[in-house]
């Protein structure tokens, strides 16, 4: 397909241990607000299913089921990275 896996995985946790990071912060200050925590809990629920997908392309041998998880992957990595 044109990606990397182990790049696109990288980039995503960098991302992700950022956010994580202001989040951790705001957090200890008692500034983080509904529409953060909102944010942050769908960002987990991204790298979940994230990592679910990863996991499934791994083991994918039938080709119209690659191409499936690799569409599902790049749409999740687009909305990670909004």
């Amino acid at each position: 397909m044109g990606w990397d896996g182990d790049d696109v995985a990288g980039q995503m946790e960098e991302t992700f241990e950022r956010q994580q990071a202001v989040a951790d912060a705001r957090a200890h200050r008692g500034t983080s607000s509904v529409e953060e925590r909102a944010r942050s809990a769908k960002f987990e629920s991204l790298r979940l299913s994230r990592s679910r997908l990863m996991t499934q392309l791994e083991g994918a041998t039938n080709p119209a089921h690659r191409t499936m998880l690799e569409r599902a992957l790049k749409s999740i990595n687009d909305e990670m990275a909004k």
